[in-house]
């Protein structure tokens, strides 16, 4: 893969696939460094509970996708 430092896959983890719908997972960002973000540049959706509204990104593919390492890394850089 060109620029193969920007993706990893491990498929003996035992949470792989750990979303379901693309081909391959990048797992370098297996958890998402953007999910403190109020806006992020991914999918997540959002239920209430205890009076609070909480950010699940179960559906949210947009880090895993390799062409999105850029776009990750200039969030993160945007946000500290």
């Amino acid at each position: 893969m060109k620029n193969s430092y920007k993706f990893f896959e491990n498929r003996e983890c035992k949470y792989y696939p750990c979303h379901k719908g693309i081909d391959e997972i990048n797992c370098l960002f297996c958890y998402c460094p953007l999910y403190h973000l109020e806006k992020c540049p991914g999918a997540p959706s959002y239920v209430a509970k205890d009076g609070k509204m909480i950010k699940v990104c179960t559906a949210c593919t947009f880090p895993h996708q390799p062409d999105n390492y850029d776009k990750v890394i200039e969030t993160i850089k945007a946000n500290r």
